[in-house]
């Protein structure tokens, strides 16, 4: 593993663990196992960190959820199918601090506009993959309601993390989905 990429992995660890408000120059460092000249010479401002952090847990996603996608995929499955199997992903997730870390960035790209790019790039991705799902099963206009789809999805996640449960992931997204016409 590259220097960068050492400080880029340490940087997502700490804000899992303190938060973005955590995230200290020494704390990475640490974590990473790297000089402080490393880090500024790879990152010249903290802007840019958690930027390339965030990208660099939007490609891993990505590919993880693309991945996801191909296993599920099979003819015929139904929308209450495809819905329980999002739910048993969904339960068997564990809140790691590699887990929290992509909400923290989410909510700093929230005061720093230096970072919606990169969350924007994200949710593209979770939008591309529930389009290609949604459009799989035969839902109407697949690309209208793949941002509603994430958007659900995310909010139990959240709602599970801040309560320790959630309300049934498959039963709310197959009402969304019947709901649309499909």
């Amino acid at each position: 593993m590259s220097a960068r990429e050492a400080i880029l992995r340490a940087a997502l660890r700490v804000i899992g663990e303190q938060g973005v408000a955590g995230l200290t120059n020494r704390r990475i460092v640490a974590e990473a196992g790297v000089s402080l000249g490393s880090l500024t010479y790879h990152f010249p401002s903290q802007t840019e960190l958690l930027r390339q952090a965030m990208l660099l847990f939007a490609e891993e996603e990505t590919k993880k959820l693309t991945e996801l996608a191909e296993t599920q995929r099979t003819d015929g499955i139904s929308v209450e199918q495809a819905a329980l199997a999002v739910e048993q992903v969904l339960a068997g997730m564990t809140f790691t601090t590699d887990d929290i870390a992509p909400l923290e960035l989410y909510l700093q790209a929230g005061r720093d506009p230096g970072l919606r790019d990169a969350t924007q790039r994200c949710f593209a991705a979770y939008d591309e993959l529930a389009t290609t799902i949604l459009a799989a099963l035969g839902v109407p206009e697949p690309r209208q309601l793949a941002g509603p789809v994430v958007a659900l999805i995310a909010g139990l996640q959240l709602r599970r993390l801040a309560t320790g449960e959630a309300p049934s992931a498959s039963t709310a997204l197959t009402m969304l989905i019947h709901g649309s016409g499909g």
